[in-house]
């Protein structure tokens, strides 16, 4: 090799020794630019990883003893992945009748060309139980050992048929305290939701919360799906067997008297647990549309909550509460009926237009005399009576865990609509609207020496493996103790005095019927009634209160022939699921040292 040669070559050398220099300096800052820092981030975020997110599962509902009523159960989307469809017809008459699918539906839908950007996959059909989808996987298996990867077009394929597995709200009990339940839209897999009772008013509780990951598009990179918190899981104060039982009775009732509709409800007024709340129409929840075929804004969901009427006479209770609370009157007052009361420009009668003459409060709230309250009331004066009846939560909502609380407000003096005569007829529970719940736990005092609890269906939450017990909470205490022990004893001798069908033998029950006349074209008459009753027991340490409610029933229009047996039907299975003995076995029990 010459010099010449040598020199190029070494000449040469150097320029790609600058040139390698160069080119590494130039990347060395490039990659240590802000711009490049950005850029990578940006092609990482969008082209490495995908953002998904996760939605945990629904949580359960259960009895007061843990029987499920609400929870979740595996169904499957069915679908064909086009690019690998082989006989188009196969699928379609395997699927034939399957969940409501037609076969020339089918057949269109499976029968699509494939495409990479636009006709990648059809959905054949969505919630299919496993058991549909093990027979499926059997034929699917049998096609493949006689006709391996749809080679053969002459013969069956389900090649390119595919399911995939997501949760499903199921409801073992079906119809079973649907008014209480409410129901999870989960037709709608991308913005389902709670709807009514339960799973409206604890909606996030039951959903928990969805979580936001990070997946690699790269499948070697892909590590275990994350596991997502389900969310909270629910125990009700209802007792499925009360409940199961509550609405087998109301049901013969509404029967019997061809009632428009009717509502029980049954409550501990120690503690504002609802063992039991039954109203119609009910729906068998697992097909939840069909809701908008049984109810609207005339026909509430659940009527104990979202129903509000003029309750008649049981409301009495409410009124001589007040009164010898107020001291206005006492067990030694007497009042003589005349069969009329006249009150500003108004006319008070009694429910049989009859007078009664001299008669003790004991006899007023026996009789139910009309003329009778509304004197009390009278006496009172508006300001007293009007202070109690928003103690006892008249015209106010009672917060009970229910979606759809409906609530019509108390007129009072203050008010501008508001007349004297309102007072004289509000004091018998007319011209003044409650819903059956609110009614249900203002005369709760009563029962439970003055203190008025708030209304619960839920007794505990169980999150992250631990239970949350309901915190009991006192709404109100409108009356003193010695008052509601001095109804209840009057409201017993009472029932017991007119041999009364609400009568339950053994026990001591107190209580009082109602019979509402409903007002058509602004006027009152018997033809049209909310017959109703309400009592609680055992007299002396009372643990259940029932207040039954029977709309428009045409068999008769009185609370004591509609309403009154059916309390006395309940209270005597009740007293069984409570375990309360009656008052012969407990006085044997005191007598033998027990």
């Amino acid at each position: 090799m010459n010099r010449n040669e040598n020199t190029r070559l070494t000449i040469a050398s150097i320029v790609l020794s600058l040139a390698s220099i160069l080119i590494i300096s130039r990347m060395v800052r490039i990659q240590n630019s802000s711009k490049y820092q950005e850029l990578s981030k940006k092609a990482e975020a969008d082209y490495s990883y995908a953002i998904e997110n996760y939605y945990p599962e629904r949580g359960n509902i259960y009895d007061r003893w843990g029987r499920l009523m609400a929870g979740n159960e595996d169904v499957f989307e069915v679908g064909v992945l086009l690019e690998h469809v082989k006989n188009p017809k196969s699928i379609a008459q395997t699927l034939d009748g399957v969940n409501g699918m037609q076969y020339f539906d089918l057949l269109e839908k499976t029968s699509q060309p494939y495409d990479a950007e636009k006709s990648v996959y059809a959905v054949l059909t969505d919630f299919l139980p496993s058991g549909v989808i093990d027979a499926l996987s059997q034929i699917y298996q049998d096609y493949e050992l006689e006709n391996p990867y749809g080679q053969k077009p002459n013969l069956p394929s389900l090649r390119g048929i595919v399911w995939y597995p997501h949760l499903k709200r199921n409801y073992p009990e079906n119809s079973l305290a649907s008014n209480v339940l409410g129901f999870y839209s989960f037709k709608d897999r991308s913005k389902g939701r709670g709807y009514f009772g339960v799973e409206e008013y604890y909606d996030n509780l039951l959903a928990g919360s969805p979580m936001e990951t990070f997946m690699p598009r790269n499948p070697y990179m892909l590590e275990d799906l994350p596991e997502v918190p389900a969310g909270a899981s629910l125990v009700l104060t209802i007792d499925r067997e009360i409940q199961a039982m509550v609405e087998k009775k109301l049901d013969e009732a509404v029967e019997e008297h061809e009632a428009e509709s009717g509502t029980i409800i049954i409550l501990d007024p120690r503690n504002g647990e609802i063992l039991a709340m039954a109203s119609q129409p009910r729906i068998n929840l697992n097909q939840y549309w069909q809701f908008k075929d049984e109810f609207n804004d005339e026909k509430p969901f659940n009527r104990a909550v979202g129903a509000v009427y003029e309750p008649g006479s049981v409301f009495k209770v409410l009124t001589m509460a007040a009164a010898f609370d107020d001291g206005t009157v006492d067990e030694t007052t007497i009042y003589n009926d005349p069969g009329r009361f006249e009150y500003y420009g108004g006319t008070i009668l009694n429910w049989n237009r009859r007078s009664f003459g001299e008669q003790s409060m004991q006899g007023c709230m026996q009789h139910s005399l009309n003329v009778c309250l509304a004197w009390v009331a009278t006496e009172m004066g508006a300001d007293s009576f009007y202070e109690y009846m928003q103690s006892f939560g008249i015209g106010r909502r009672t917060q009970i865990d229910l979606g759809g609380e409906l609530v019509y407000p108390l007129s009072t003096p203050d008010d501008s609509g508001w007349y004297p005569i309102q007072l004289a007829t509000n004091s018998f529970g007319q011209g003044v609207a409650v819903n059956p719940v609110q009614l249900a736990t203002a005369i709760s005092a009563v029962a439970n020496d003055g203190k008025m609890m708030k209304p619960h269906v839920l007794k505990a939450v169980i999150q992250d493996g631990k239970q949350y017990d309901t915190a009991l909470q006192v709404l109100s205490v409108p009356i003193k103790a010695e008052t509601a022990r001095t109804m209840t004893a009057m409201l017993v001798k009472s029932l017991e005095e007119e041999s009364s069908s609400a009568l339950v033998p053994g026990y001591s029950i107190a209580g009082k019927t109602g019979t509402a006349e409903i007002a058509t074209d602004g006027k009152y008459g018997i033809e049209l009634t909310n017959a109703s009753f309400v009592g609680w027991g055992p007299a002396e340490d009372p643990q259940f209160l029932v207040y039954v409610w029977i709309e428009k029933p045409k068999s008769s229009p009185w609370g004591s022939v509609v309403a009154a047996p059916v309390f006395s039907s309940i209270v005597k299975e009740l007293v069984v699921y409570l375990d309360l003995p009656p008052a012969q076995a407990l006085d044997s029990q005191v007598a033998l040292g027990n």
